[in-house]
């Protein structure tokens, strides 16, 4: 069974349709090579026998038939292995003199013409059959004249060929087919490896990884993609476990404090005024959820990476101005000092709308965990190739065994929760960083926090995004209010 599925692999029949083509081309070549050998033999052969025929009529010209037949008979004797023929005929077609023992029936209805036959010599006694080649020529007086050559030799080379020919096609097709097969089965356990591990993955182990040998052909970086794959698989499932769980934890509170007001105003004898400062309360209880479910979206959105084909050039310079302009005067309604060092024409591929939502969120986290007379600093600079986008503030910081932690969703270094947010802030801010393939860095401010956001390009101008990122403009969105 496992041979039939190694004959029915597509790895064997590849490699039996490259032996079939490899076994085409070297019969192509040996058959040109035999075709051109045999036609320079003829040709030269052909060449010789006709010089020797101009030579014998000139010498029965000048010294008649007896000094021909003298020719002739010497002529026999000495060629070598029997390879010059010769033979002169009556007008009978009669041996007068020669080393062949009989006129060639078949040159008899040929004259004057390049003829190839069978014929036994009477050197020796040896009558082994010859394959010769000879021309005919009529002489004056009646006389026939054959001259040839012995192609024993070159009808041995012929065979020799055509047994090579054979010879090598079945060595092809054997080597083939044993090669097809071993490479078959090399490839077949690579892939039955990988189909093992779906298989389990189907069945629910979404820990079983495919088999990585280390010798970094293609089949251990496929192996290796799906593998990162599917730990990017599992880390968003075991996220989408974590954020359903916080969901139910941190929204019961205000959806159970939102049915209670509304209860309460219900069961209670107010009058107009209580009725709407209870609505009011409902409202901004309710405009809280949605704020957070707002931005699980836009967290969504952005790990997804669905906004990336609408990238467009943003003056990061500009983005960074407005949002300073736009928390100025809160961070001093607290006795805080904002300040600003943005280096003109700063420009980055990205989405204007998430970068502002990601630049509010660190300024808003900044202005509320800074205490009165503390100091905020937001910069935007050239960084070699790249852009860096920077926040320091003198607030309490993060503790450095935390900073990993806060990027996650929900999660709030403030136990109490007195202040107001819902964990979501520097979530965002780092799914938009990855989103932009920038570096999200948080590192100590002695005292307070200092995050920077590092973008690998920068644009010069109105210069095209690059290839990997397609220039839409992205419709424009509001700034929306900032998670922390």
């Amino acid at each position: 069974m496992h041979l039939i599925r190694v004959l029915r692999s597509s790895t064997f029949r590849y490699a039996i349709i490259y032996m079939l083509v490899f076994g085409v081309s070297v019969a192509g070549v040996m058959g040109f090579v035999y075709w051109q050998t045999v036609r320079v033999i003829a040709a030269q052969t052909d060449d010789t026998i006709q010089a020797e025929i101009t030579g014998l009529a000139e010498q029965y010209r000048q010294f008649g038939l007896v000094g021909l037949m003298r020719i002739i008979r010497e002529r026999s004797q000495a060629a070598p292995g029997r390879r010059g023929l010769y033979l002169l005929a009556d007008r009978n077609y009669n041996r007068i003199e020669g080393n062949l023992s009989s006129w060639p029936p078949i040159a008899r209805s040929a004259s004057d013409s390049t003829v190839d036959f069978l014929v036994a010599t009477d050197a020796g006694g040896d009558s082994k059959p010859q394959v010769a080649r000879a021309r005919t020529f009529a002489l004056a007086g009646g006389f026939y004249l054959l001259v040839g050559r012995d192609m024993t030799e070159r009808t041995d080379f012929t065979k020799l060929m055509t047994d090579a020919l054979i010879g090598g096609l079945i060595l092809t097709a054997v080597f083939g087919i044993a090669g097809g097969i071993l490479m078959s089965r090399s490839l077949l356990a690579r892939i039955e490896g990988i189909n093992r591990g779906t298989e389990d993955i189907l069945q629910g182990d979404l820990t079983r990884r495919m088999p990585v040998r280390g010798n970094r052909d293609e089949f251990d970086r496929l192996a290796t993609s799906l593998n990162a794959m599917l730990d990017q698989i599992d880390g968003l499932m075991t996220g989408m476990r974590g954020v359903a769980d916080n969901i139910a934890h941190d929204l019961r509170s205000p959806i159970s404090r939102l049915r209670s007001r509304m209860e309460v105003s219900l069961m209670s004898e107010t009058d107009a005024d209580g009725f709407r400062r209870a609505m009011e309360d409902s409202i901004r209880e309710a405009d809280g959820i949605l704020a957070t479910f707002n931005a699980l979206l836009e967290i969504a959105l952005a790990e997804a990476g669905a906004v990336r084909d609408r990238f467009s050039p943003i003056e990061l310079s500009a983005l960074a101005a407005d949002a300073g302009e736009l928390y100025g005067p809160v961070a001093e309604d607290k006795g805080q000092t904002l300040t600003t060092a943005i280096e003109p024409g700063v420009t980055v591929p990205g989405n204007s709308h998430l970068l502002a939502q990601a630049v509010a969120n660190l300024l808003d986290n900044a202005i509320k965990y800074t205490p009165a007379g503390g100091r905020i600093r937001l910069a935007v600079r050239r960084d070699g190739d790249g852009a860096v986008l920077e926040i320091r503030d003198s607030g309490p910081g993060i503790p450095e065994e935390a900073r990993g932690r806060v990027l996650d969703r929900f999660v709030r270094l403030d136990a109490s929760r007195s202040a107001p947010g819902a964990g979501l802030g520097l979530s965002l801010v780092s799914a938009v960083a990855r989103l932009h393939r920038a570096t999200l860095t948080l590192a100590d401010n002695a005292p307070g926090l200092q995050v920077a956001m590092r973008f690998p390009h920068v644009l010069a101008g109105s210069q095209d995004v690059p290839q990997d990122m397609a220039q839409i403009t992205p419709p424009p969105g509001r700034l929306a209010s900032p998670q922390s």
